[in-house]
């Protein structure tokens, strides 16, 4: 997959190279400069980095910030191929990318509870080792303004069908939809996202 863009040999993937691997192209369809990061980066511009055009993720995942300081809206990236902006989001809100992290996958079981209201309270989902497209479907209609994530690492939706904007939930509690990032506490639907080496590609994938 790499040498299809021309990657020099010293950005293709090596045997028991780091576990996170990523080159950023500042145009669109893998053209321009490119820079590879194999770790996070809190500031692409002070990194050199004029633009993010395209992406190719050699081995991840990672999540990407519209602000500096991994801050603002959230795009999860698995490994593949992004060849522009709409490839990695379609909340049309911003086409801007200026922070990075890996995302550690360290479980193969996922559970996760999304709550109607703050510090877990109201009506709950409760879903397991699974990816739910539609919350309505199973029943649930409330908002999510609270989490618990017991285990897996896991990317929430605004809307139905893995659209709108995008919420990271790594292993840990978010009493208030503010700390998973959401101005508003409405979520969808819900995937997990899933490390290549226990899984194939998870089920989402962009919607030309």
């Amino acid at each position: 997959m790499a040498t299809d863009h021309q990657i020099p040999a010293s950005k293709q993937q090596q045997p028991g190279s780091s576990a996170f691997k990523l080159v950023i192209y500042e145009q669109e369809n893998f053209q321009g400069r490119c820079h590879e990061l194999t770790g996070p980066c809190k500031d692409l511009q002070e990194a050199g980095v004029e633009k993010v055009g395209s992406i190719l993720v050699l081995c991840g995942p990672w999540v990407g910030y519209e602000q500096a300081g991994c801050k603002g809206e959230q795009y999860v990236f698995e490994k593949g191929e992004y060849p522009r902006w709409d490839s990695w989001t379609n909340s049309r809100r911003s086409d801007t990318i200026v922070a990075f992290r890996p995302i550690k996958v360290d479980s193969q079981e996922h559970k996760i509870v999304l709550y109607e209201n703050p510090r877990f309270a109201g009506k709950k989902i409760e879903i397991i080792d699974d990816d739910v497209p539609s919350f309505h479907a199973h029943g649930y209609q409330e908002k999510v303004s609270s989490v618990r994530v017991q285990s897996g690492t896991w990317v929430g939706y605004q809307y139905p069908g893995y659209r709108g904007f995008q919420y990271l939930f790594e292993k840990g509690e978010y009493e208030d939809s503010t700390e998973f990032g959401a101005q508003i506490p409405q979520i969808q639907s819900v995937r997990r996202i899933r490390d290549m080496q226990w899984h194939q590609r998870g089920a989402f994938h962009p919607v030309n």
